[in-house]
């Protein structure tokens, strides 16, 4: 009775905040609403204009909700039949991309994370080397040709199947939340390295996986320039690169079109076009993103050490 007389007591007697307190408070959350509408009003503008008509973009009448609604600009690009093969290709690359660079990204970390690893310096080292100096693209170029990888699926995920930034990231994570006494209470149970990877460092790394996996997805996912230099059949392109190909056969030639109501016409598709460019081409990352964010702030390590 005289501890919940206490809570009772206590929950009755909230702290007051000082004046100074209240005014970073409110000043905190000024800012932070004001990031968050310069953050959004451009997503909300795209997407509105993307359903508008073009004369109306043109006029630069829409300014947040659509104006003559119309979908014109999605018609035009879901018409385009090669647009369901880059969608397709572009989900190969962020999915089969994504598991090779989390499972290339967790090998090479975690031993590095750990103290007894003889001549671990050095090879980091030799990782945080590459990053600074490297040997350009046409080696690169060339290497990728002679492995065989050139114009297949492997060119895209085979080199660049791990990133020495996001190795870093991974190696800070097991230093800061894998305890020591983890690895050896289960060296006392005659849990090898392999098993301890797998029973136990996986299973508690649930945060850093999901955010390796979301970098790289998204990577994967606007991948344009590799995809141009190492990729020569179209029924391998990723969708940036068929988007871009819709971009460009939407161009006006002033020497094609002799009437000026066509070319203002053609010009105002043109860019309505950019703007449903963008929704198609981030629309599944950001349906995808709400489910993956919790992860950034939730961690596993409570309670994962007793005593």
């Amino acid at each position: 009775m005289a501890v919940k007389t206490i809570l009772h007591s206590r929950s009755q007697h909230h702290i007051r905040e000082s004046r100074v307190d209240a005014i970073f408070m409110l000043i905190n959350n000024a800012i932070l609403l004001f990031i968050f509408l310069a953050v959004l009003y451009p997503l909300v503008y795209v997407f509105s204009a993307s359903f508008s008509d073009p004369n109306a973009v043109a006029a630069g009448q829409v300014w947040l909700w659509p104006v003559k609604i119309t979908p014109k600009a999605y018609v035009r690009i879901f018409e385009f039949s090669r647009i369901w093969t880059g969608y397709a290709n572009s989900i190969f690359y962020a999915t089969v991309g994504t598991f090779v660079n989390v499972v290339m990204t967790i090998l090479a970390a975690y031993p590095l994370s750990r103290k007894d690893l003889f001549g671990k310096n050095f090879l980091l080292f030799l990782f945080v080397f590459s990053m600074m100096f490297s040997g350009g693209l046409i080696p690169l170029y060339i290497t990728v040709k002679q492995l065989g990888l050139y114009d297949t699926r492997w060119a895209l995920i085979i080199p660049q199947a791990l990133s020495v930034w996001n190795m870093i990231i991974a190696i800070t994570y097991f230093r800061t939340s894998l305890p020591q006494e983890l690895l050896e209470a289960a060296q006392l149970d005659g849990c090898n390295d392999f098993q301890y990877l797998w029973n136990i460092v996986l299973p508690l790394s649930s945060p850093i996986i999901a955010v390796l996996s979301l970098f790289y997805a998204v990577g994967h996912w606007n991948q344009f320039f590799f995809a141009l230099i190492f990729l020569a059949n179209k029924d391998l392109f990723p969708l940036q690169l068929i988007l871009r190909d819709i971009l460009i056969a939407n161009t006006i030639d002033p020497n094609l079109l002799e009437d000026a109501k066509t070319m203002a016409a053609k010009a105002g598709l043109r860019d309505l076009l950019k703007f449903a460019l963008i929704i198609v081409a981030s629309g599944p990352v950001l349906l995808i993103y709400p489910f993956v964010q919790k992860y950034f702030v939730k961690g596993l390590m409570i309670g994962a050490v007793k005593g």
